[in-house]
């Protein structure tokens, strides 16, 4: 099960900090997936891979902007985050999960890895894109999800073991499309950690975002593509969901896909309680009975001696002790 919370506004030093809190909670077992959604001030993150050079701005411009810099362990380069972007957190542990994938090698089984989690967390957003009306797809060897793409062609590389999906539950993944240059707007940025088998981090769903602040940045490090948004993609605004509105859809997408019912979580405070009253699957013990103490006689015991071992002990023939 995929349990979802919608937070609202979070400062992204309070995100961190939640994310660590449910990431020890999930690698203990003590909590389900939880897929936190929220909206951040704004801030710049730098990831493992990040140039700072990326960040265009200088320290007095971000400060007269109110803009917060931190460097953080998720994959990537530098990403934006902002009012009007609906973020989300999944907190997932890997071993969980099925790969819904059937192409992969034999040798992979079903087991999931980031990447397949990648894709498949970008398929999501591909859908729910596509609920608005707004066509979107990937394009190979650049994470997230774009807009505006030429005619999809098959993937290749790393993508070819996540083209297909069993038929029995979902559409198959949709295509990956040939890079050329300056082609697509990406509407979705994506970067995660795992440790242990359990994710943080995430992905940045642009909606109203103001898309002047990306230029900030070079967007994870690509200069040759534009970012864009729901609210500019979608044909009519007034169609346009409000932040809130679209966490309950976005969950509901990652439930398909992941092949896992959802379940809302009404606030922190009910999360915590379910996980103070969950033992520890990291420390708990198999309880065992107390096996009482033997009560003497037993109930078996024969209270008198047989005849037969009477006779025995009184024999003339018996053995004399040496």
């Amino acid at each position: 099960m995929i349990q979802y919370i919608y937070l609202g506004r979070v400062d992204y030093d309070e995100a961190l900090r939640l994310q660590q809190e449910l990431v020890a909670l999930r690698t203990a077992g003590r909590v389900g997936n939880v897929l936190m959604l929220l909206e951040h001030p704004p801030v710049l993150t730098l990831g493992r891979n990040a140039k700072r050079a990326n960040i265009l701005a200088s320290d007095e411009l971000l400060a007269a902007r109110g803009v917060t810099l931190h460097e953080i362990n998720r994959g990537g380069d530098a990403t934006y985050h902002g009012p009007g972007q609906l973020i989300g957190y999944p907190i997932f542990d890997l071993r969980s999960l099925r790969n819904p994938n059937v192409a992969c090698p034999p040798e992979r089984g079903n087991r999931l890895g980031p990447v397949d989690f990648v894709r498949l967390m970008e398929e999501a957003l591909i859908r729910l894109c596509g609920e608005f009306g707004v066509k979107a797809g990937r394009i190979c060897r650049l994470t997230g999800v774009w807009c505006g793409l030429a005619k999809s062609q098959p993937s290749s590389g790393e993508l070819n073991c996540e083209a297909l999906i069993s038929s029995k539950t979902l559409p198959p993944l949709g295509p990956c499309a040939t890079p050329t240059p300056s082609a697509g707007r990406k509407i979705a940025a994506i970067g995660i950690h795992v440790a242990r088998g359990v994710t943080s981090h995430g992905f940045a769903f642009n909606v109203t975002t103001d898309l002047r602040d990306f230029a900030l940045i070079n967007p994870c490090g690509i200069t040759d593509r534009p970012v864009t948004s729901l609210e500019r993609e979608i044909a009519d605004r007034k169609d346009l969901p409000s932040l809130e509105s679209l966490a309950p859809m976005a969950a509901r997408e990652f439930g398909l896909v992941f092949q896992e019912p959802v379940a809302r979580v009404e606030s922190l405070a009910a999360l915590r309680a379910s996980a103070d009253a969950a033992p520890d699957s990291a420390t708990s013990e198999i309880p065992t009975q107390e096996v009482p103490a033997p009560a003497f006689p037993a109930i078996d015991t024969p209270l008198q001696i047989p005849p037969e071992i009477e006779r025995l002990q009184h024999s003339k023939d018996r053995p004399v002790s040496a």
